[in-house]
């Protein structure tokens, strides 16, 4: 099989949030536009691109739903995490000017995460698919009176001027993403190095499951950052559970922890083990 070519493939437009991280995290790569994650997740599962760049959550819009409904159907691996804050733009086209808009248009998160400045300046929001689709309409056609809500690197791609940076009424709004490939690439183990372990389980139908096969982490010290139960594939064939950890698999309480788990469940899938963000760690609390 020949190698895949050196893309990376995203859901959205160019110019998106998603191509921000794809340009930020490897810009040696070329990221690919696709219109859905299934067809941005089957490039990478067809050889067609090395890496897929997906979101799974949001600090202010909450989980991705449809990934959680796609990576047990998929056989990718989770080679990465890269978390991107979400830094809002007030687009208009060149010779523009705040006083002059009327409307401003961009996705309804966006819009929401906005709405205080939007009123300040006593424009009319208006809903559209994305940040960046509203960003390339504008260039498409374009009006004095009328603003996009997108990236700075919107700007760049559309040519359109920034005329407040930092539009959101919030800061802090972050978007964490998953790198997916289509061959497991396990870090090898460092010692007090932090490590991420993504997994993915269906529990056993028997009382207490779910509290039993997280016992295992309790006992053998291991922190559990992250517990989501999805749809499985049916409605009473137990629930399903992704599961992200602070460990990884050669750690030997790690393999302790995960024997217990394997014991309790019907199904178990490691999706994936890399290095943990920077990000967690500068935005840990403190110890009380």
């Amino acid at each position: 099989m020949s190698a895949a070519p050196n893309i990376i493939a995203f859901q959205g437009v160019e110019g998106a949030y998603s191509h921000l991280s794809c340009r930020r995290v490897f810009p040696e790569m070329e990221a690919f536009a696709c219109e859905t994650f299934v067809e941005a997740m089957f490039m990478v599962d067809q050889g067609k691109a090395k890496l897929a760049m997906i979101p799974l959550e949001n600090s202010t819009a909450g989980r991705v739903e449809e990934i959680y409904r796609l990576m047990p159907k998929s056989q990718l691996h989770i080679i990465g995490e890269h978390f991107e804050p979400v830094s809002h733009c007030l687009l208009g086209i060149k010779g523009s000017s705040l006083e002059q808009l009327k409307t401003v248009s961009s996705h309804p998160q966006a819009l929401a995460q906005c709405d205080g400045q939007i009123k300040q300046l006593g424009i009319e929001p208006i809903a559209a698919f994305d940040t960046a689709g509203s960003a390339y309409e504008l260039a498409q056609n374009p009006s004095l009176t009328h603003g996009a809500i997108a990236s700075s690197l919107a700007a760049e791609l559309y040519d359109l001027e920034v005329l407040q940076e930092n539009f959101q009424d919030v800061t802090g709004n972050t978007t964490r993403f998953l790198i997916l490939a289509s061959e497991q690439g396990i870090p090898e183990y460092e010692a007090n190095t932090p490590y991420i372990t993504s997994l993915m389980f269906t529990v056993r139908n028997i009382p207490a499951a779910l509290y039993k096969a997280m016992g295992g982490f309790s006992t053998n010290g291991i922190n559990m950052v992250k517990l989501e139960s999805y749809m499985g594939n049916g409605l009473t064939k137990g629930a399903s559970f992704h599961l992200d950890v602070e460990g990884h698999p050669s750690d030997r309480m790690m393999q302790y922890a995960l024997k217990e788990l394997e014991f309790f469940t019907k199904e178990m899938r490691n999706l994936g083990t890399y290095k943990a963000h920077e990000f967690r760690a500068q935005n840990r609390p403190l110890p009380e």
